[in-house]
């Protein structure tokens, strides 16, 4: 018999996921098998695969489900990819990308989402998963040059993609959302060959909070 949040999840694929242009059949296979409630805070259960942004913190959240479809589309993870994941949040996004097949290093400021993504990705066996505690905005991370790298929070400005796109081994792909409510854009930044050149390709509209730490632009007075 089929359970109600197998229904739900199935539901997730076919009327968020797929609808939003998500059609790589594995992307939808992970997202459909992984017990997205798992990761979901208890206040929001019976939310688990709603349509929404998940609270999971202060001004932090877990990505809708057809967000989270696109970006590991974009990405395009293959079997033994190094994917660095900037904010894992609850885990649910690095559960994902460990699912697909890479090798994941999550970088997540606030200690205890950290500690509790820890807790969820070892309960799910999930192995070649290493989530940190710290910022990576701040320089370079340990473990580089990355074949992926997926930014889960929002940039305000365009200052930070250089250095992240520095630590992408050629051939790599940075999935970043640049901008401020109410424009924000989703986005895949290609590192052409061994040279600095990126290939950038705006993927959709959106909107998240943006990443803890990360300066706002300046703006100007009068």
């Amino acid at each position: 018999m089929t359970s109600p949040t197998e229904i739900a999840r199935f539901n997730m694929i076919e009327q968020q996921v797929r609808p939003w242009n998500t059609l790589d059949e594995r992307v939808l296979q992970v997202l459909g098998e992984l017990p997205r409630e798992a990761f979901v805070p208890d206040a929001y259960q019976a939310l688990a695969y709603a349509d929404i942004d998940i609270p999971i913190g202060t001004d932090t959240c877990m990505l809708a489900p057809k967000v989270v479809g696109r970006m590991l589309q974009a990405l395009a993870v293959r079997e033994g990819d190094k994917v660095l994941e900037i904010g894992p949040g609850t885990g649910f996004v690095t559960a994902c990308l460990a699912r697909l097949g890479s090798r994941v290093v999550g970088v997540e400021i606030d200690a205890d989402l950290a500690a509790g993504a820890r807790e969820r990705i070892a309960a799910l066996n999930l192995r070649r998963v290493e989530v940190r505690t710290g910022d990576a905005m701040v320089g370079p991370v340990d473990g580089g040059p990355f074949d992926v790298i997926a930014v889960t929070g929002s940039l305000p400005s365009e200052e930070p993609v250089p250095m992240l796109a520095q630590q992408l081994a050629p051939g790599g792909r940075l999935f970043v959302i640049v901008g401020e409510d109410p424009v924000m854009e989703a986005r895949l930044e290609t590192r052409i060959g061994a040279g600095s050149d990126l290939r950038r390709e705006g993927l959709f509209e959106t909107s998240a909070p943006a990443l803890k730490n990360v300066p706002e632009p300046e703006r100007f007075t009068f």
